[in-house]
């Protein structure tokens, strides 16, 4: 979506690094220093593994995002993460930390699920032993942002659904201006016919993520 522009000689942050690539991804650009912040250790692991395999390098720090970290602030060019700030536990505190840690006018760009991904599901029915998809039905309010359970690879997680307005106001209360936000489906689904999965079908009827672009004012 070209929201970061060009980034060489840039100072970056990602929250919730994971395996590393986006990082890569922004070495192979010129970035001028990287730093990586996730809850996982062994994602640390593969995110080092991952830059040193490719001859980059960057300054890692195993934490929760909303822990008081040992982050210079004022000093960032960009901070962002991709599909993690919706893990937080404090969505309000958490924006104000990654204020801190960028310069005036500096950049944070966040995806994560929209929240009517969580809010309908698909109707099903069975006719002559096949199950069928019927339509898309709310399955929970979209103003309901309480914590729920969803089952996952034969595990579980909890996450909280948060409001689009939600996002807005903490980032607005953190000190932010918002220059863009994407809610769209790619071209190629939009335009796909005949057999395609669930997602996909669902993907052509509301969106299934967002991301926002906010500068520190």
């Amino acid at each position: 979506m070209h929201l970061f522009g060009d980034v060489s000689g840039k100072k970056l942050l990602e929250i919730c690094c994971g395996s590393g690539h986006s990082l890569k991804y922004h070495a192979d650009r010129n970035a001028a220093e990287l730093w990586g912040v996730d809850i996982s250790h062994k994602q640390i692991e593969n995110a080092e593994a991952l830059l040193k395999k490719h001859g980059y390098t960057a300054r890692f720090i195993c934490s929760p995002m909303e822990a008081d970290l040992d982050i210079p602030v004022n000093y960032f060019d960009y901070v962002y993460s991709i599909y993690g700030i919706g893990w937080t536990t404090d969505l309000p505190g958490t924006f104000k930390k990654i204020a801190s840690y960028l310069k005036k006018d500096g950049v944070f760009i966040f995806s994560w699920h929209h929240t009517l991904y969580y809010c309908v599901a698909w109707s099903c029915s069975e006719r002559k032993n096949i199950i069928e998809r019927d339509g898309l039905v709310f399955t929970r309010s979209y103003f309901d942002e309480s914590y729920f359970r969803m089952p996952v690879d034969g595990s579980e997680i909890v996450l909280c659904n948060r409001k689009i307005s939600t996002y807005i106001n903490a980032l607005a209360q953190a000190g932010f201006a918002i220059e863009q936000m994407v809610e769209q489906t790619d071209k190629e689904t939009m335009e796909s016919t005949g057999d395609i999965s669930d997602k996909a079908k669902k993907a052509k009827m509301l969106p299934l993520s967002f991301c926002i672009k906010a500068r520190k004012q």
